[in-house]
C-alpha cells in the first residue's frame, strides 16, 4: 500500500528536464505530507501527444460511479491485475499519470508501536510513481479528476516494513509510459516491477506525519 507521499523537488527546472515538460502549465508548491483525498501534483498526456502538468485528486473515482465517497477505497491499484479490472484497465490503457515525488511513508509495527519509515531514492532525484488517472461527471456539473497509485510487491529493503510499494518508473522510462498511442502491456507489465533495492534507502521519521495536517521539512527528516 502506499498512502502517504512527499513532494519537495529541489525546483521547477528539475521537474521540466526529469519529466520531459517545456514549462509548467501550473504552480509547483512541495510538499512533505500528501495523503489521499488531497489535490496533488502530477504529469499527464494527451493522446495527441502533448505532456502538461495538473493537479489531481488522491483516490480513484471512476466516470461510472454513483458515490464520489468510493475513491477513497481506491488510492490504490494492485499492478499485476490492473489489466484485468473493470474499473483499472481502461485508464492503463488510455489514462497513465505520473506523481513526481521525492519519497514515500511506511509504517513498520512491532507488537503495539508502528513507526513511520520515508523512503527515498540514494540519488536523490525525483520519483516517478506510476498512477492512473480518471475523469468524473457530477450530477450538478462539476468536473473531478482524480488518480490511483500502481502498487507491487516490496523489494528487499520495502518488505521489512511493508509488504506492498509503488510503482516506481525509471526516467529512462518515462517517455513509454506516458504515450498512450502503443499499448504494448508486456513491456507495461515489465515497467511495473519492483524499483531496486540497492538504488533505494529507508530511514525512521517522527510520528508527526502521522497527521496529514502536519505538512512540514520535519516530516522527512531522520530520527536517531
Amino acid at each position: 500500500m502506499c498512502g502517504r507521499i512527499a513532494s519537495n523537488i529541489s525546483g521547477v527546472e528539475q521537474i521540466l528536464q526529469y519529466f520531459g515538460l517545456e514549462r509548467l502549465a501550473v504552480t509547483y508548491q512541495p510538499r512533505y505530507n500528501i495523503a489521499p483525498g488531497q489535490q496533488v501534483f502530477a504529469i499527464i498526456q494527451n493522446r495527441h501527444g502533448k505532456r502538461n502538468a495538473t493537479y489531481l485528486r488522491w483516490g480513484l473515482l471512476p466516470s461510472w460511479a454513483k458515490d464520489p465517497q468510493l475513491s477513497y477505497k481506491m488510492i490504490n491499484a494492485r499492478a499485476e491485475t490492473a489489466d484485468q479490472k473493470p474499473t483499472y484497465r481502461n485508464a492503463l490503457r488510455l489514462r497513465r499519470c505520473l506523481i513526481p515525488a521525492t519519497g514515500f511513508y511506511e509504517w513498520c509495527q512491532v507488537d503495539a508501536l508502528k513507526t513511520p519509515y520515508f523512503i527515498r531514492l540514494l540519488s536523490s532525484a525525483p520519483m516517478a510513481l506510476a498512477g492512473l488517472w480518471e475523469e468524473w461527471q457530477a450530477p450538478k456539473g462539476e468536473t473531478i479528476r482524480s488518480f490511483t497509485v500502481l502498487t507491487t510487491a516490496a523489494n528487499h529493503l520495502v518488505s521489512s516494513i511493508h509488504n506492498r510499494m509503488p510503482v516506481v518508473i525509471p526516467k529512462c522510462s518515462i517517455n513509454t509510459w506516458l504515450d498512450h498511442s502503443n499499448y504494448d502491456l508486456p513491456q507495461l507489465m515489465n515497467m511495473m516491477q519492483p524499483y531496486p533495492a540497492e538504488d533505494m534507502e529507508a530511514y525512521p521519521v517522527s510520528t508527526i506525519v502521522n497527521s496529514p495536517i502536519n505538512d512540514r521539512p520535519e516530516c522527512i527528516r531522520p530520527i536517531s
